[in-house]
């Protein structure tokens, strides 16, 4: 490890936590091409970045191999939520303590009087949320004008979530001449933009195609059901039964069903999201490190800056809505040389969608099916034989009471008591629905049961992925019945219609209502037809050849939205509402207009 240009007591901070070698984005930092001079860092999270742009800024900060006395801070880092503020306090506070560094850290919910009494003792380093940073600006708490250097960690989420202005505003308050290292894991144009303003000559520093911040993940995607969603969760966490992991949702009602469900099984859950105070997300944080919680139920927003050391699976339960949402998020774990796993539940209709995230990622993702109880039990086996070989102490109690034991039951008898109470602290593992095919009929044959059926249509079809599998599952949970109560499924471009027996029908819409209701939406209408699905006709005799459906358009769902040209004279142009019209409305492709009628030779 080359740290002779660092000063001594950094070095022996280092020496002392125990690094044998810096990452490469740490080591980036410092060489003699970066000394001084502004730096545009795109670095993942889990990189060692906060002790990068620690070490980075060591040269502004010293004075002849010491600090200075402490007045106005000399540093200033700006970090988008409390969570990550806090962290990389804790961070600069043992790298700088053998220097005597002093630190304030000042962040929303926390008591704003105690960090203006910080301030006015005065700090070398500033570490602090933009929103309370400026509010201490305002007040004249933060004194800026001696300011060396300026970091911003994170700086695509301070912009995502909307703090431009504060940034700004931190921003125009320094010096001119002061060193800004701006950390980003992503470079969108926003954060060009930010850097060409406030920086000059910056030197561009990417660690991020060596580190891509997933290296030490393993990362797996799994097709499930719709419906089944929250179920696939809770397999995966009997399957790995991970000493910390973290299930992320997309909103905070989202975390509070997941949340409330996983308790009710009898996981030791906490939630985090942007519903909960301070008070409640630090208690939930001590309860993850303490070992008092296993599992996090949390938004992307509120998990950013968690850092749990035991933190070794990461179930994206909720898409997320970009490929930089999901390095964010998968990077919780895989974090200081250890290994971690992030999976992702895809609902089968938006498979495509994340096949095409992960290649922009440049993220290598195995597709495995979804962890059976059989899986589950497989693993507790082998666990619960760990856990039970495994060596303890014994006193001279514990041997009077096994020997009594001995005396009343057979070693056979005691030993599968102990099993059994071993298992009984274990939820129960999850049955997932899986859709059975049914056997081809003649045309014409109807199912025993279904002579006299209802057509109901849901607004997903071959446009949206829409398959049988994952279609007969959620119908069976949405609607309260079993497969043998669903019917033909006939999918076309944008809808999808079913066949429901006319003396369940009721029972079965009534059930879709209650279910709606109470949020078990997944995106997709279900509604009774108002008439049957159109009937394919094919062969030599036909006399009209249909035109090819054109692209649907966005918002409009429903049968009659027209997809085909009309036959015969008079008839309404494609999309065309009212009556009249030229057959065809818009501009076929071609010399012959598309869905004219052949003319017999």
């Amino acid at each position: 490890m080359k740290t002779d240009h660092l000063p001594q007591p950094l070095t022996d901070a280092l020496a002392a936590r125990g690094f044998d070698a810096l990452t490469a984005v740490q080591d980036a930092v410092i060489t003699p091409e970066a000394d001084g001079r502004d730096l545009i860092v795109s670095a993942q999270t889990g990189s060692g970045k906060t002790v990068a742009f620690g070490l980075g800024m060591a040269a502004q900060l010293f004075d002849q191999g010491a600090l200075p006395q402490a007045d106005q801070p000399l540093a200033l880092i700006i970090a988008p939520t409390r969570e990550l503020a806090l962290q990389v306090s804790r961070e600069l506070a043992w790298l700088y303590e053998k220097a005597g560094g002093r630190i304030a850290t000042c962040v929303g919910g926390m008591d704003a009087s105690k960090e203006r009494r910080a301030l006015s003792r005065g700090a070398h380093i500033v570490v602090g949320t933009p929103g309370r940073l400026r509010d201490h600006l305002e007040r004249g708490a933060l004194q800026l004008s001696n300011l060396r250097v300026a970091v911003l960690d994170e700086a695509d989420e301070m912009l995502d979530m909307g703090f431009r202005e504060e940034l700004e505003q931190i921003l125009d308050a320094t010096p001119d001449g002061r060193r800004t290292l701006l950390f980003s894991a992503t470079m969108p144009k926003p954060i060009v933009a930010l850097a060409k303003r406030y920086q000059r000559d910056a030197l561009r520093i990417e660690t991020a195609g060596k580190e891509r911040g997933h290296g030490d993940i393993t990362y797996q995607a799994i097709t499930v059901s719709p419906s089944d969603i929250e179920h696939a969760a809770i397999n995966l966490l009997r399957l790995h039964e991970a000493e910390t992991a973290i299930l992320f949702c997309a909103t905070r009602d989202k975390v509070r069903h997941l949340h409330a469900n996983l308790t009710e099984r009898g996981f030791q859950a906490v939630a985090l999201s942007g519903e909960h105070s301070q008070n409640e997300r630090n208690a939930a944080l001590q309860a993850l490190r303490d070992g008092r919680a296993r599992v996090c139920v949390a938004t992307d927003v509120a998990a950013r800056g968690i850092d749990l050391p035991t933190l070794s699976l990461v179930v994206h339960v909720e898409v997320p809505r970009d490929a930089e949402t999901l390095q964010h998020r998968s990077g919780r774990t895989g974090r200081a040389g250890k290994k971690g796993t992030a999976v992702l539940l895809v609902p089968y209709p938006r498979r495509r969608r994340v096949e095409s995230m992960l290649r922009g990622a440049k993220i290598n993702a195995e597709w495995i099916a979804a962890p059976t109880p059989d899986d589950i039990r497989a693993q507790d086996r082998e666990r619960t034989l760990a856990a039970l070989l495994a060596p303890v102490e014994i006193d001279d109690e514990d041997r009077a009471l096994g020997a009594r034991l001995l005396a009343e039951r057979s070693p056979e008898d005691i030993a599968a008591a102990l099993v059994r109470a071993h298992r009984a602290a274990m939820p129960q593992p999850e049955e997932l629905i899986e859709a059975s095919a049914e056997p081809r009929r003649a045309p014409g044959e109807h199912r025993p049961g279904f002579e006299d059926i209802v057509w109901f249509k849901m607004d997903v079809g071959r446009r949206q992925n829409a398959d049988p599998r994952w279609i007969l599952p959620l119908l069976c949970r949405r609607g309260h019945v079993s497969k043998s109560e669903i019917g033909a499924i006939r999918i076309s471009d944008g809808e999808t219609f079913f066949q429901v027996p006319r003396a369940n029908a009721d029972k079965f819409a009534e059930a879709l209502s209650r279910t709606a209701d109470a949020g078990d939406k997944d995106d997709i209408a279900i509604a009774l037809a108002e008439a049957p699905p159109p009937q394919r006709t094919r062969g030599p005799a036909r006399q009209h050849v249909k035109a090819k459906p054109r692209k649907s358009f966005p918002g409009k769902k429903g049968p009659g939205k027209p997809g085909f040209a009309k036959k015969g004279p008079g008839s309404k142009g494609p999309g065309k509402k009212g009556g009249g019209g030229k057959p065809h409305a818009h501009k076929p492709k071609g010399n012959k207009p598309k869905g004219k009628p052949h003319r017999p030779s």
